[in-house]
């Protein structure tokens, strides 16, 4: 289908200046009606009112494509219009806009309109092309444009000649990027799906290698890298960085990659980002310090690459040894429970051998975030010894920024050695030194407070006052929905899971329980609060159920990051009272994951569930009183 089988001569309009935005789409509705595409204007111009309001269609550059699925539209179709002296549409990059393009599609169509979108929004990227339509002078001149450069017969005319050019020729890919989060469940994919589509939006060809829970995907070569213009790292958790040595890389937090995609491609771009630079001769791969950033920032990223590889031993261990429990009979020896038949023993060992890497894991991937591959194994050890020593989690956090630390220190020391010694560092001298010191360290220095002070938090917790309890429920519970899978909910699941090696399952439960309302809640307020939502809003509020369920609190994230003032606070008082009343019914989890599915394994989970179910509606109708109902037109 081409774009003049859908835009009529009686639905452009040329020259024109509407007072603001909502008579602009006043005026394009008007010409769409006037070429017999819509049954119901009225109920179509809601439509395209409702969707605008859930997010601006100003795509920036001077362009704009409101857009609607809508019952009042009889076929898809297209209207145009030309502001030459542009206005404000609230665009993307806050400049006037000067082209409109105006889509319908009828509601029972696959998407239709999106496609039309997608295929529009390439040819006006091509800047002589947008500037040829705005100065087209007839009706008949506009569509000749739009045929020619659906044909590929397009050409500037010496009066646009001088527009900005036009991206550069795809021989190559132009932007390169790599998105990874600790998790690499949600927050990687959500923000490589951001990036492409800013980018294929715009018309710039792009490649992303997502860095998962599943491994790096879609992984880039080493001539891509070469002949690519600009290279974007979204990432909370350490990735291969060597291979970009002497590129200039923008490197920012995930979350960017979510919601500044396109400030993100317009700085890979520029070629203003700054030149990255691998870190010392000894370093193979690995995302070395970035020049500037924050040490909060660092030691968060170094944190978190030991918590992306330490999370698959505690879920699968934890889970295992729930299931232990779930099919032992504690009548036969109490002080055996979890071991006393052979099925759950079986569970129990196989679950307590993989949760026993716990410890190790995490302070080996923290080291060797810091000082790559030589400081895996100083951390390993360090995070072994918090295990037999009783430092546990605490201890294994400071053994694994030890052991880089310690790591990085040697490779100074040892750089005065002669070149003919390289290959003896990292197998020889880095693991002697480094363990050996790690080891002193950790026995005589690090083990004797930090085991006084992990006993006495478990005990001041198992030992803690309800009404006491109740108040770290709300506090943890509400954490998990602040940032949902940021550095806030991940330093309450990190507590929660850190305390089920010692021995304390209460706080689990609540972090848990916490982190599964806000999907939860967004889920029941858009199937019972329907008129605050868009339908695109309605149909993806039905996924949340399952994602609530399943323990993936980052189901809420797109209807946080479009409304961040009314969803979050919702969010967080559900997830707070949720994580409140785990606690007062007395709820314990010894299974670091899993949501409805590990339910039988819970201690008390008749309540546990209530809780869950309360703080949901909680959220969800402190989420409908903030949201009110969208205009109707």
């Amino acid at each position: 289908m081409r774009i003049t089988d859908l835009l009529k001569n009686e639905s452009i309009v040329l020259g024109a200046s509407p007072a603001d935005k909502s008579a602009a789409i006043h005026q394009l509705v008007e010409l769409m009606d006037a070429s017999g595409n819509l049954s119901d204007k009225e109920q179509y111009e809601k439509d395209v009112l409702a969707r605008e309001a859930s997010g601006t269609t100003g795509l920036g550059d001077g362009i704009a494509t409101p857009h609607a699925k809508s019952k009042g539209v009889t076929r898809a179709g297209l209207a145009a219009m030309t502001v030459p002296g542009g206005m404000d549409f609230e665009s993307m990059d806050g400049k006037p806009s000067r082209l409109f393009f105006l889509i319908a599609a009828p509601d029972g169509e696959n998407d239709e309109h999106m496609a039309i979108l997608s295929k529009l929004a390439t040819m006006i990227m091509d800047p002589d092309f947008k500037e040829a339509l705005i100065a087209a002078k007839t009706k008949e001149e506009f569509l000749q444009i739009i045929n020619d450069k659906e044909d590929g017969t397009f050409t500037a005319k010496a009066d646009t000649a001088a527009a900005p050019a036009a991206p550069a020729p795809s021989d190559h890919i132009q932007i390169l990027a790599v998105t990874a989060c600790p998790t690499g469940i949600a927050h990687t994919f959500m923000a490589a799906e951001s990036l492409e589509m800013h980018a294929k939006k715009r018309g710039i060809s792009i490649k992303v290698e997502t860095n998962g829970q599943g491994g790096a995907k879609n992984v880039l070569t080493p001539e891509e890298i070469a002949k690519s213009d600009g290279i974007i790292v979204a990432a909370d958790k350490n990735v291969a960085m060597s291979r970009f040595d002497g590129k200039r890389v923008v490197i920012t937090k995930v979350a960017d990659g979510i919601n500044k995609a396109d400030e993100l491609i317009d700085l890979a771009l520029s070629g203003e980002a700054a030149i990255y630079h691998k870190n010392g001769k000894d370093e193979v791969e690995g995302a070395d310090n970035v020049a500037g950033e924050s040490l909060g920032r660092q030691a968060y990223k170094h944190l978190m690459n030991g918590v992306s590889h330490m999370l698959p031993f505690v879920v699968g261990g934890g889970i295992l040894i729930a299931l232990a429990f779930l099919f032992d009979d504690y009548s036969i020896d109490p002080k055996n429970f979890g071991s006393n038949t052979p099925l759950a023993k079986f569970f129990k060992d196989i679950g307590g051998a993989a949760f026993g890497f716990m410890l190790p894991v995490l302070a080996g991937f923290i080291s060797m975030s810091i000082a790559d591959r030589p400081g895996l194994a100083v951390g390993f050890v360090g995070g072994a010894l918090a295990g037999t020593t009783g430092s546990g989690f605490l201890g294994a956090l400071l053994a694994g920024f030890l052991g880089g630390w310690l790591v990085n220190k040697l490779k100074a020391i040892f750089r005065v050695l002669p070149d003919s010694l390289d290959g003896i560092k990292p197998v020889l001298l880095y693991p002697f030194f480094g363990i050996l010191l790690m080891g002193f360290v950790m026995l005589f220095i690090i083990a004797p407070p930090v085991s006084g002070i992990n006993i006495w938090l478990v005990d001041t917790l198992k030992n803690m006052d309800p009404n006491a309890r109740i108040l770290l429920g709300i506090v943890l519970g509400g954490m998990m929905a602040v940032d949902m899978g940021g550095p806030i909910n991940k330093a309450a699941y990190v507590t929660g899971t850190g305390l089920l090696a010692s021995g304390e399952f209460h706080v689990m439960a609540a972090v848990m329980a916490g982190g599964m309302v806000p999907p939860l809640a967004i889920a029941l307020c858009t199937t019972f609060f329907k008129n605050r939502f868009t339908e695109s809003e309605q149909k993806a509020g039905i996924t949340n159920y399952v994602m609530g369920l399943s323990f993936i609190t980052e189901g809420a994230i797109p209807f946080a990051a479009g409304d961040p003032i009314r969803v979050i606070p919702s969010c967080v008082v559900g997830a707070a009272t949720a994580g409140a009343l785990s606690m007062a019914f007395d709820c314990t989890l010894r299974a670091p994951h899993g949501g409805i599915f590990v339910v039988p394994t819970i201690g008390n989970p008749l309540m546990y569930l209530v809780a869950i179910f309360i703080g949901a509606i909680v959220g969800c109708l402190v989420l409908s009183v903030l949201k009110k109902p969208l205009a109707k037109q």
